[in-house]
């Protein structure tokens, strides 16, 4: 059996806007288990990133409980959620947010020096997490203005992976790149989760879904549907025909 890393009871998050109230989530009740893959779609203002941003500690629900392990992070102070997020969550977003002034080492470094002081052991893991992403010693060394996007979405990746956290959420890691380099940052996702990492993936891409084992699909903030995919292998048409059908019957 699974072990239950992450679970919601009751998830509402609601928003003001101009007096009237928007419920996005509505009494979400969700398990997230260990080692899987995990992808949440649905269109566009479905909920998916406010889901996404609520069970990672990067929101507040309304109402309803955020347990992580045997921690309830949905009643912590937003400081307690900052440690908590760096200590247990790996990050990757559509926009990379990489410093310009800084090296791609010096990126994922200033990273993992807010949970480790052991600067040793962090090269050392960063190193090693570089060349599993095809990123040569060479480059090291250079700013993120000096390298391709494909290149700057995987050194956040590794940045995401520097402090071994539990879970990696992605919203959209590859909706700002073309067709090849955004295979190519799937295939590393892809590879860590085969790995053991556990992921949770955003996204309205088909091609991204079809890289989950477990696909949610969110309307008008509620779980609508699920549909379980098991391991993925690269060009199986059965999957491909499986979630198609299944994004059908949701009115995708």
């Amino acid at each position: 059996m699974k072990k239950i890393l992450l679970k919601t009871e009751n998830l509402s998050k609601s928003f003001s806007n101009g007096g009237i109230m928007q419920h996005v989530l509505k009494n979400v009740d969700l398990e997230f288990y260990e080692g899987d893959f995990t992808v949440i779609m649905g269109a566009s203002g479905a909920g998916k990133s406010t889901l996404l941003y609520a069970v990672s500690g990067m929101d507040t629900p309304t109402l309803g409980t955020i347990t992580f392990g045997d921690k309830e992070i949905s009643s912590l102070s937003q400081d307690e959620l900052a440690v908590f997020r760096r200590e247990h969550c790996g990050f990757v977003f559509q926009q990379i947010y990489l410093i310009d002034s800084m090296s791609i080492m010096d990126n994922v470094l200033s990273a993992g020096l807010l949970v480790s002081k052991d600067k040793k052991a962090l090269v050392e893991r960063a190193k090693e997490l570089f060349a599993s992403v095809d990123i040569p010693k060479e480059m090291y060394g250079k700013f993120p203005t000096q390298i391709s996007g494909g290149e700057a979405q995987r050194v956040g990746i590794v940045r995401a992976l520097i402090n071994t956290p539990e879970i990696l959420f992605a919203d959209e890691p590859t909706g700002a790149l073309n067709s090849q380099t955004g295979l190519d940052v799937l295939d590393t996702l892809t590879d860590f989760n085969e790995q053991g990492q556990s992921v949770v993936m955003v996204t309205h891409d088909m091609r991204s879904a079809r890289r989950g084992n477990r696909i949610l699909y969110l309307k008008d903030g509620v779980i609508l549907g699920e549909c379980n995919l098991g391991k993925y292998v690269h060009e199986d048409m059965e999957r491909h025909e499986k979630l198609s059908a299944f994004l059908s019957e949701m009115g995708w």
